[in-house]
């Protein structure tokens, strides 16, 4: 049962589907309230979301904004960093942007580098 436990914990995310994810967001959500004691109500009470709105989000359904809420109840808001991690910029990328952030994509994908590593547009 333990190794199970092991199993689940680490979740391969490329072979699941997006339900199956946030199915098991849900779970771990429902897990998380459980180990902290705290019925569905109190938690809805606490993150001034309705009932319907955790049993949602424990069943894998939901919105960004709630789990937020609920994540900052249940004192879960650090995982939100190893959730989906602030992109890091390269020393090089940096200068070349010369301290402006970027503000949209170019939507070109995979196109050709030459041997100083910039596009051929330079």
């Amino acid at each position: 049962m333990q190794i199970k436990f092991f199993f689940r914990a680490i979740m391969n995310t490329y072979s699941m589907t997006d339900a199956a994810i946030c199915r098991e967001i849900g779970a771990r959500l429902r897990q998380l309230r459980l180990r902290r004691n705290i019925t569905q109500q109190q938690l809805a009470d606490a993150a001034a979301v309705s009932l319907n709105v955790i049993k949602r989000m424990e069943n894998g359904q939901g919105k960004l904004a709630s789990l937020v809420a609920v994540l900052r109840e249940l004192d879960g808001l650090d995982n939100l960093e190893h959730f989906i991690p602030a992109p890091e910029i390269s020393p090089l990328q940096l200068a070349r942007q010369q301290g402006k952030q970027r503000q949209r994509a170019t939507g070109k994908r995979g196109r050709k580098r030459t041997v100083s590593g910039e596009g051929p547009e330079g």
